[in-house]
């Protein structure tokens, strides 16, 4: 499994980015992209660095083509500007932005429903410590999203492989991105203690989306920080999330699990191994680095079933420098899990 922060490094750094970010409503027409990148948001000419992830939603809301956009802003920085201010200003709207550390991170509705990492950890940790044998195994805040990975010692099951008996610990995956990226997800997910890997599962699965009231104020710049602006509407999101979150370790459902995990050990892999490993890569969308490591880990784990194909995609998780990109092939192991035989059978016969 992917190793990110601490329990007590995480908390620290959500601490400090609830005291490091600041979000405002705007009039587009007001809003002033430089030739250098960064966007006047006040209108004092006060410009910030915008990083990727809103670079990429303002080009969507202004409908420019992501290859003209980058083009732009690489090789006509002067063009990159106007065209840009042109349609903030052509087709006017509230927009929110957040911004974190004097960078903006998201250029959003302005009915974005603000639940944070501050209050989702503070609704999870709480609930999770109430869980016997509770181990909190991974944990990771990224630019675009939280990550919390917690199981137990007390809810288990064996998957029977032809490598070894694999004991496995239920568990849950939290996740919440501020920056419009996804709702709040609650998952079940699984730990292996024989490989130490981490499995998740996209089905059964609670989904909150960040949809709210439309933000009242004026048309001029508006901050919306502080919790006073905190509305009803997210005490209800966050009960779910509590409720759900106690739900994750029921052992009856866990164990329906591990019996359709233990169905995968005896699907065979019967076409040529490298050719598999393809047929996957183009199925899950594996870069060309992602592909030499699950084929390096399925030959080396030594079993040719559906199993032992899980099991390198999610050991590939590992290798991976990127959280996010991890915690997705966790995500795909689990996938591969439930997949329709047919789409299977294509993968393990792939000659």
């Amino acid at each position: 499994m992917k190793q990110g922060k601490t329990l007590s490094e995480l908390a620290a750094e959500i601490e400090r980015q609830k005291e490091a970010k600041k979000d405002y409503i705007v009039d587009t027409r007001g809003l002033n992209m430089r030739e250098d990148g960064t966007l006047d948001i006040s209108g004092n000419g006060d410009a910030l660095p915008i990083n990727e992830i809103a670079h990429r939603q303002i080009r969507e809301r202004l409908k420019i083509p992501a290859q003209y956009y980058d083009r732009m802003r690489s090789e006509a920085p002067e063009l990159f500007a106007r065209n840009v201010n042109h349609w903030l200003r052509e087709q006017p709207e509230r927009r929110m932005v957040r911004t974190l550390d004097g960078h903006v991170r998201s250029f959003l509705s302005d009915r974005y429903q603000r639940i944070d990492n501050y209050d989702v950890s503070n609704v999870a940790l709480p609930i999770l410590a109430e869980v016997g044998g509770i181990k909190v195994m991974s944990t990771e805040i990224t630019e675009s999203r939280l990550y919390i990975k917690a199981v137990t010692s007390e809810v288990t099951a064996a998957v029977k492989s032809r490598r070894v008996g694999d004991l496995v610990e239920a568990g849950v995956m939290i996740t919440n991105s501020e920056v419009g990226l996804g709702a709040i997800n609650v998952k079940p997910f699984a730990h292996f203690l024989v490989c130490l890997n981490g499995m998740v599962r996209d089905k059964a699965t609670l989904r909150a989306a960040h949809v709210g009231r439309r933000v009242e104020g004026s048309d001029e710049i508006a901050a919306l920080l502080t919790d006073d602006t905190k509305r009803l509407e997210d005490l209800a999101v966050l009960s779910k999330v509590r409720d759900v979150v106690r739900a994750a370790f029921d052992a009856a459902r866990f164990r329906d699990w591990i019996e359709k995990i233990q169905e995968t050990t005896a699907q065979e892999i019967s076409g040529d191994v490298p050719l598999v490993v393809e047929a996957l890569a183009e199925a899950y969308t594996l870069n060309e680095t992602e592909r030499g490591s699950v084929l390096r880990h399925l030959i080396s784990g030594g079993d040719l079933s559906r199993y032992g194909l899980v099991n390198a995609v999610t050991r590939t998780a590992e290798d991976t420098p990127s959280y996010d990109r991890a915690t997705e092939l966790e995500t795909i192991g689990g996938n591969l899990i439930e997949l329709p035989s047919s789409d299977w059978r294509r993968i393990a016969q792939a000659a």
